[in-house]
């Protein structure tokens, strides 16, 4: 394991106005939502020019997702003990080449290889995002709106994926998905390289190598554990085998954090009541919404016929509503309390989801894909906002970079085991066929199942989380 140091450098360099630190803080998450997204739209192509099964298409989505899932809460502690700065830079210049390879991959194998790299680092680079971000912004009204402004940054990259997917697709082809990343993320590295001041913590606590990777194979192997039951059906070895491997990693995970010296999740910082229930909230919630974008992009491409740059457009004004819910949350927030503003989220969401699941194998655009589109992105921006900030109003000083990445983890957790469970109960749903008909049922019965989940994350918002946030 690496050791930190006990050395607090302080820059010289003139401080840089608060916006710019915002800017780029917000510039680093951005990249890292659009990319969970922004590969949706390209998947019918990826699998037609690099041979991809249905199975190889779901993880050219989570591949990237359970690796930046797995190693974010070490990437959170890295940030703490080594500097935000310096894990914002690792994690950037990571992604960027990985970004790099991916649009240079020449069979499926090594797309998801890139993949996968890309999750990590985006996971080094995204914990170090809201860090620098608190770090610099006073506690209060400003902070408010800086998270504010970093979620719905973060939720328009996941919703502009779409689009910007789409126009590069139709007008190059589906690497410059990946190969946008490039340049944009040069040009960010500048500007962060130039202007971002370092911070961390003091103290000489060890980081927790052993627990992330506990935790993402875990997480990997449960993943694909309840991928293979469609194909094998659930009590094949080839199903309970990987699920027993991955129950087996993941209780491992948590006794090696319940003896380490210094764990990559403290298992006491559950016990903060703000903590644990905004995180369980986060991990229901992401388990339904991460699986829209996914979900609409198939439906508008295999079922109605749209092409990658229409299927994009269709979902414009839902990356409207996301940023709406998003900078609107904190308004209400002072009013109803950060506990009804979340769940006012999730019961717009749920409706939202409850409407998609009615559609039909001739959509009409305005009820089949915009209204309840809608719906789902405005109820996301108005949980994601007040959900972080109970978790955050938990935390220790010290406890920052941990906490944060613990939220984020919890929403990409969610969102990865979601999506292998929805897209197994949508393909044994088809049963194997590509008829429209057939897709749209396995496509609403997602859709149905994750108005479902949302609903079960009300109940347990309305009985758990605190009222209002509260300060360590």
């Amino acid at each position: 394991m690496l050791e930190a140091t006990d050395v607090v450098p302080v820059t010289r360099r003139p401080t840089p106005p608060m916006w710019l630190v915002v800017a780029l803080a917000c510039a680093g998450q951005f990249l890292v939502v659009l990319d969970v997204s922004v590969v949706n739209v390209a998947l019918p192509s990826m699998r037609t020019d690099l041979g991809l099964s249905a199975q190889g298409l779901q993880w050219v989505v989570n591949a990237y997702a359970i690796a930046f899932a797995g190693f974010m809460l070490l990437g959170g502690r890295a940030g703490d003990l080594y500097g935000r700065k310096r894990m914002f830079l690792v994690g950037l210049a990571l992604f960027t080449l990985a970004s790099l390879g991916g649009g240079l991959a020449q069979e499926g194998g090594q797309l998801l290889v890139a993949r996968a790299v890309q999750g990590l680092g985006a996971a080094v680079l995204a914990p170090s995002t809201l860090t620098i971000l608190t770090s610099a912004v006073p506690e209060g009204a400003a902070r408010a709106r800086a998270i504010a402004t970093w979620t719905a940054v973060g939720a328009g990259g996941g919703a502009a994926g779409g689009l910007v997917g789409g126009a590069l697709v139709d007008g190059l082809s589906w690497r410059w998905v990946l190969l946008i990343n490039v340049p944009i993320g040069a040009v960010v590295l500048a500007g962060s390289t130039r202007w971002l001041a370092e911070s961390r913590n003091r103290g000489g606590r060890r980081l927790d190598l052993p627990g992330a990777v506990l935790v993402t194979a875990g997480l990997a192997t449960l993943a694909y554990g309840i991928s293979q039951t469609g194909a094998e059906g659930w009590t094949a070895a080839a199903t309970l085998l990987p699920l027993a491997a991955g129950v087996a990693l993941t209780a491992l995970f948590l006794l090696v954090e319940a003896r380490t010296a210094a764990p990559l999740m403290p298992l006491g910082l559950l016990r903060v009541r703000s903590v644990s229930s905004a995180n369980a909230a986060m991990f229901l919630s992401g388990s339904a919404m991460f699986c829209m974008w996914y979900f609409m992009t198939l439906y508008a491409q295999n079922v109605l016929g749209y092409s990658p740059l229409q299927a994009g457009l269709a979902l414009v004004p839902s990356s409207l509503a996301v940023l709406l819910g998003s900078k609107s949350a904190p308004r209400f927030m002072p009013l109803l309390g950060a506990r009804n503003v979340a769940v006012l989220g999730a019961v717009v969401a749920a409706a939202g989801f409850g409407w998609q699941s009615a559609m039909t194998p001739r959509g009409a655009y305005l009820t089949e894909i915009m209204f309840p589109g809608i719906l789902m992105m405005l109820g996301a921006g108005l949980m994601a906002t007040p959900l972080a900030a109970l978790a955050t109003s938990g935390a220790a000083p010290g406890e920052a970079g941990l906490v944060s990445g613990l939220i984020n983890t919890s929403r990409t957790m969610g969102g990865s085991l979601g999506l292998a469970v929805l897209s197994t109960i949508a393909a044994a749903r088809t049963g194997g066929s590509g008829a429209p008909a057939a897709l749209t049922a396995g496509y609403a019965l997602a859709f149905r199942v994750g108005a479902v989940v949302l609903l079960a994350g009300v109940v347990l918002m309305l009985a758990w989380l605190p009222r209002r946030p509260s300060g360590r």
